[in-house]
């Protein structure tokens, strides 16, 4: 469930890049070598490549069933990415940052990396894997002149101050560089799932020196030769990195450094989520409170899954999955407030208004929904690129309970009954509006309920046709309220998400 919490955050930041107009790549992936994999193989009785094409077929379809519109998807066990992790080592290795030495230390094959003894619980496990005793290790491998790196990355993070995104995890990682860089090891022995180092057949590169050039990888397009050149003609220096907390530090401290080292630019920024825990508990397969995405989308839906991870959840923040509440907050919010909003609305539109939404050339400047809607666009826009996605969901649902108000306390069916014609039109127009404005913004979050909404308003926009949307939907003038005229002939509405119940209500 982490990485389709990540992927999520990264798939509405594309969406909404790309309803903005702008050029967008997004990337995912899996990162396939190392003991880990290699172990977990073995545990399954499978070649290690065998392995890893079953992972990444799964990937693929929960990715298709969440409604993920990535671009590309990188693979480390590629041939191409062998060949760019090679021309990477060797032109560290040429600028004199890798050397051979011994290696000490107690190693975690879960997070496929060495711990200090203070960062190891009394039992020897690492906290991240209880289940897991770190084991010793006594080696000779290859190293990374990390420490030569110290100032050149205390002076980045103190020039850019938003390198490492949020401030917490930035204090995390400038505590962890103030106490001194140790050199890291960037090879193993007795680990044959790996690119073998260049210099040494007898090693193999170390999976996380491998993992991160992934980004580079990926970059490449299809009819290019694998080289750096190549990789970074277009794209490069991507403008951010979505990572989980676990893995902050090899983005944000290992991976600066190996780019200095090889003389290239690096990254813009590097923003590190929370963990996900269950009913207020960690999540783990000893107490059998794992969350499995595929059953979540299979009962409830991707808008559904999506719009309550990116609403409940602080991006940054640790975050909770409790079902109730899913199921609660996914009622109260698109089924009754947006949902009912927008099927009375239009229930009134084709008994009142003949089916046909009324054009108002102009709302008063007071207008209670206009004054609410105008600025509603700058305001989720700056909330979007900050990656606040529960203040986006905020700003947008303030515009619908204030519509909700507005209608009750207008009420039109009573200005109907009284022949005042050209007032009912008039609130009728700014609640669809309001409506149409929402659902515009909220797109990117809900694509498919999005759609439903535009549908029904009987405006041709399909949020799910990627770089194509910003041609049919403007961003400048869809994202702006009172400024689509509809005229067009309604059909009946129909719900667009339909109430939930908890699996023991359907039970009973």
């Amino acid at each position: 469930m982490g990485s389709a919490y990540t992927t999520m955050v990264a798939d509405v930041i594309a969406r909404f890049k790309r309803l903005q107009g702008s050029s967008v790549l997004f990337i995912t992936g899996t990162d396939e070598h190392g003991q880990k994999i290699q172990r977990t193989a073995v545990e399954r009785s499978l070649d290690p490549q065998e392995h890893c094409d079953q992972v990444v077929a799964s990937f693929e379809d929960l990715w298709q069933k969440l409604n993920i519109q990535y671009d590309r998807f990188s693979r480390t066990t590629s041939q191409r990415h062998a060949a760019i992790v090679k021309e990477f080592f060797q032109r560290v290795y040429d600028n004199d940052d890798i050397y051979l030495a011994q290696q000490q230390g107690w190693y975690c094959v879960p997070c496929e990396e060495f711990k200090e003894k203070r960062e190891l619980r009394e039992d020897a496990c690492c906290p991240l894997h209880p289940n897991k005793k770190a084991e010793w290790r006594d080696e000779e491998n290859y190293f990374f002149r990390l420490s030569k790196y110290q100032e050149a990355l205390e002076t980045l993070y103190e020039e850019h101050c938003d390198f490492i995104e949020p401030e917490t995890r930035r204090n995390e990682i400038l505590k962890f560089v103030n106490q001194g860089l140790q050199d890291f090891s960037v090879s193993r022995v007795n680990v044959g799932w790996g690119f073998p180092v260049p210099v040494d057949v007898n090693h193999t590169i170390y999976v996380w020196f491998d993992a991160l050039l992934g980004y580079v990888t990926a970059l490449l397009d299809s009819d290019q030769e694998p080289t750096l050149e190549n990789a970074l003609s277009k794209w490069w220096p991507i403008n951010l990195h979505l990572i989980g907390k676990d893995i902050l530090r090899f983005h944000a401290v290992y991976w600066p450094a190996m780019l200095m080292s090889a003389k290239l630019p690096l990254p813009k920024k590097i923003f590190s989520h929370g963990f996900l825990t269950k009913n207020g508990q960690k999540m783990s397969k000893s107490l059998g409170n794992t969350l499995n995405p595929f059953d979540l989308v299979n009962r409830y839906g991707s808008d559904a899954v999506r719009y309550y991870f990116l609403k409940e959840i602080e991006c940054g923040r640790d975050g909770d999955f409790n079902e109730t509440r899913f199921v609660n907050v996914l009622n109260a919010d698109l089924a009754n407030d947006l949902g009912n909003l927008l099927n009375r609305t239009l229930g009134m539109t084709i008994k009142y208004c003949k089916g046909v939404i009324p054009r108002v050339a102009n709302f008063p400047l007071d207008h209670p929904l206009k004054t609410t809607g105008q600025d509603l666009g700058l305001r989720v826009t700056q909330a979007y690129e900050t990656i606040k996605f529960d203040q986006v969901c905020e700003e947008i649902f303030n515009l619908i309970r204030a519509s909700n108000k507005f209608i009750d306390e207008q009420a039109p069916w009573s200005l109907f009954k009284q022949g005042k014609q050209a007032e009912v039109e008039t609130i009728l127009a700014a609640v669809l509006e309001s409506v149409r404005l929402s659902a515009y913004l909220l797109s990117p979050i809900i694509p498919n309920l999005s759609n439903n909404i535009y549908q029904q308003l009987g405006l041709s926009v399909d949020f799910n046709e990627g770089d194509h949307v910003h041609q049919n939907a403007p961003f400048t003038q869809h994202s702006r309220w009172g400024k689509i005229e509809v005229s067009q002939t309604l059909t009946k509405p129909q719900p667009i998400f339909v109430r939930l119940n908890l699996p023991e209500e359907e039970s009973t």
